[in-house]
């Protein structure tokens, strides 16, 4: 059987996910309308949105490739929220060519070289202390989507099954409503 392309056939990209964060400044800049209206053009499909207040555990996982940065600590208070609010808006983004969309439209992640009617270009800044504002994260790749999806959401927080799961009882402390 002949599985080559065809003349005037397109190749058909992946599904894939990427996680993107509205971070801090974003949101106290009120951006979120903004973001989310530039990030409409990829015409993918969220599966997933909640605000988040960012423990420093989190953070730490999140940008531990950039532990040995010398930035590192101011990034942790960034994205935490120490300079602005406390919240994020993390959102799971679901489709074809999702992170390649998803990044093309974030724009580079040093606001000065972002084009300038990428997000990052458009509301993107460099502090004083040279940590980039850029207002929004978005997974490098599908290694990282599913590390970085599976670190800030849970199964269930998620309305379509993008990764294999297991039901497991687990016992461990919460808040609860009172």
């Amino acid at each position: 059987m002949d599985t080559s392309k065809h003349e005037g056939e397109e190749k058909a990209m992946p599904e894939q996910k990427t996680l993107v964060i509205i971070k801090p400044d974003g949101l106290v800049k009120s951006l979120t309308g903004g973001i989310l209206t530039k990030l409409s053009e990829t015409k993918l499909k969220i599966i997933a949105a909640k605000v988040v207040r960012v423990s420093r555990e989190l953070a730490v996982e999140h940008y531990y490739h950039l532990k040995d940065q010398p930035f590192f600590g101011e990034l942790i208070k960034y994205i935490m929220g120490e300079h602005h609010t406390n919240r994020v808006l993390a959102m799971v983004y679901y489709g074809e060519d999702a992170i390649q969309k998803v990044r093309a439209i974030a724009g580079s992640t040093n606001p000065e070289e972002a084009e300038s009617i990428s997000i990052r270009g458009m509301f993107g800044r460099i502090t004083t202390k040279g940590v980039f504002e850029n207002v929004i994260h978005a997974s490098s790749d599908p290694k990282e989507a599913e590390r970085e999806i599976k670190l800030w959401f849970m199964p269930d927080e998620i309305v379509t099954d993008i990764y294999p799961t297991t039901e497991k009882e687990v016992a461990r402390k919460m808040r609860v409503w009172a």
